[in-house]
């Protein structure tokens, strides 16, 4: 096979034009068969519109796309699928209101008539679950599950469509170390049938383990490209980034202070009426980061939300500097001083429409020093917000300018901003980097961090293991709702970490 016949897929002078933006800027590269690509870049590179093209979602402006050397039209992500590419999205693409198989088989043209054999479907999505460390339930529904479940559900969508080439946009976000390991294992495999994957992730350390070659882009364009065995994690950050970057790779030791937050044997129900928190107990002291780790889904959103105000504690008592705080309103607690960076920060944690200002001023509105007999001060509000964006560089044209026009990195960095001056007393950060990439994540590590010596008392809950690791003084690991132990973050390993995340403690030598 000559070196045209062995290209999957060929991208040249892909251009997409958005109001005030290029988002690609005559991008070309090339997929081989057999090939794991890693596509990086910052938020705002153009690394999702350019799959967006790929998968048909957005029409380029210029630019064709050849696959197996042959030029192709992909109109639609059904044009898409005929031609074999299937994308797992950051972004759900999924039916709220229809069920896990129904979500999965949707699209997918029978080719012989008759009924849809939901025995067999059921029987074939709960194998591939099983044997990817994904199980879900075929028969819930999409809107009642978590948002880990929902990303499990695009991953188990593309594997059942048997795609040759399949783009993963931060398929990882939601699993164990040992889930990544099956998935890397089917990647392999994948790989090792002459299939194709473009794998775009924010982890460095997973790039450099499963991909081929690496294509970074930086404002639209591609600049530069290598094999894996020729890179590092620091060239790569810099090639993403245009300077280098010292990464946040560990915290100053410091003395906790005395016990901030006491929870004891709570008890909290899901949004469908069973126990999702399991009689949970934990201390947080002052100036102390205390990581939960956790599949998503095991309880970690519902005890986040409750502590916050936004969920009913049915047992068990939560108490911040010896004040009862079990059950009060949000607008209560955000007077206590309690912070929340919630894990969807554009569904829970910002009004899209409106401004940069004013999605920094949403939990001020009622402070007196913002107002004058009921009548707001806009120019202490814009002096406020000015110097926000200052401090926690959030890249904005002016503050008026509307949330939903910014990147996803500078979206968060609203968030934490405003949480960060709330949280007086005590942070609950969800997700906090949850789809960023790896100098705006690293920017938000810095603050927590910086945080955490003022004295803040913070509960980091995430997925991401390394995230915890880093950030943690003591590292606790949630499952199925319980807190199943708690290790110091000095010592504590990878592998002991991600079998309690699998409900195994090897102490006890069995499933808990």
């Amino acid at each position: 096979m000559n070196d045209a016949q062995n290209i999957a897929v060929s991208l040249e002078g892909i251009t997409k034009y958005f109001p005030g933006t290029i988002a690609n800027d005559h991008i070309s590269l090339n997929l081989k068969r057999g090939e794991v690509l890693a596509l990086l870049g910052e938020n705002g590179a153009g690394k999702t519109t350019l799959m967006n093209i790929l998968y048909g979602m957005y029409q380029p402006d210029a630019g064709t796309i050849r696959v197996h050397g042959k030029l192709v039209k992909i109109r639609s992500p059904h044009d898409a699928m005929e031609h074999g590419i299937g994308m797992i999205h950051q972004h759900f693409t999924l039916i709220p209101v229809h069920s896990v198989l129904e979500n999965i088989i949707l699209g997918i043209t029978r080719k012989s008539a008759g009924r849809l054999n939901i025995h067999k479907v059921t029987k074939e999505i709960n194998d591939l679950g099983e044997r990817y460390g994904l199980e879900v339930d075929p028969h819930a529904i999409i809107h009642e599950l978590p948002v880990g479940m929902q990303q499990r559900v695009e991953i188990l969508k593309a594997l059942y469509r048997k795609a040759e080439l399949i783009i993963m946009d931060e398929p990882t976000a939601v699993l164990t170390p040992q889930e990544t390991e099956k998935l890397f294992g089917f990647i392999r495999e994948f790989r090792a049938k002459g299939n194709s994957i473009i794998f775009i992730s924010h982890k460095l350390n997973e790039v450099m383990e499963i991909a081929d070659r690496i294509v970074v882009l930086r404002d639209g364009k591609v600049v530069g490209g290598v094999r894996r065995e020729g890179a590092s994690e620091q060239q790569l950050a810099r090639m993403m980034v245009g300077r280098d970057l010292t990464l946040v790779t560990g915290k100053k030791e410091t003395q906790p202070g005395p016990p901030a937050l006491d929870v004891r044997d709570l008890v909290i129900m899901d949004d469908r009426g069973t126990q999702a928190v399991d009689h949970f107990s934990v201390t947080v002291n002052q100036g102390e980061i205390f990581g939960v780790a956790g599949v998503s889904g095991k309880g970690q959103e519902e005890l986040a939300e409750a502590l916050c105000g936004l969920r009913q504690v049915k047992e068990g008592t939560a108490t911040l500097y010896n004040e009862n705080i079990t059950n009060k309103q949000a607008l209560a607690l955000i007077h206590e001083g309690v912070g929340y960076i919630p894990a969807d920060r554009q569904r829970e944690g910002l009004v899209l429409d409106m401004s940069v200002e004013e999605n920094l001023f949403l939990k001020s509105y009622d402070e007196h020093i913002y107002s004058n007999q009921g009548f707001l001060k806009q120019g202490l509000i814009r002096k406020n917000a000015q110097r926000l964006i200052g401090d926690f560089a959030i890249k904005a044209p002016s503050p008026l300018t509307k949330v939903k026009a910014l990147s996803g990195g500078n979206q968060q960095k609203v968030v934490v901003a405003r949480e960060l001056v709330t949280a007086t007393k005590f942070l609950v950060a969800v997700q906090p980097t949850r789809g960023l990439d790896v100098g705006a994540a690293d920017y938000v590590h810095s603050m927590l961090l910086k945080a955490r010596q003022e004295g803040k008392a913070i509960l980091l809950i995430s997925t991401e293991l390394s995230e915890v690791m880093t950030l943690s003084d003591r590292i606790g690991v949630m499952y199925s709702g319980r807190l199943l132990k708690v290790l110091p973050s000095q010592g504590a390993s990878v592998e002991e970490i991600g079998l309690l995340m699998a409900g195994i403690d090897r102490e006890d030598d069995g499933t808990i």
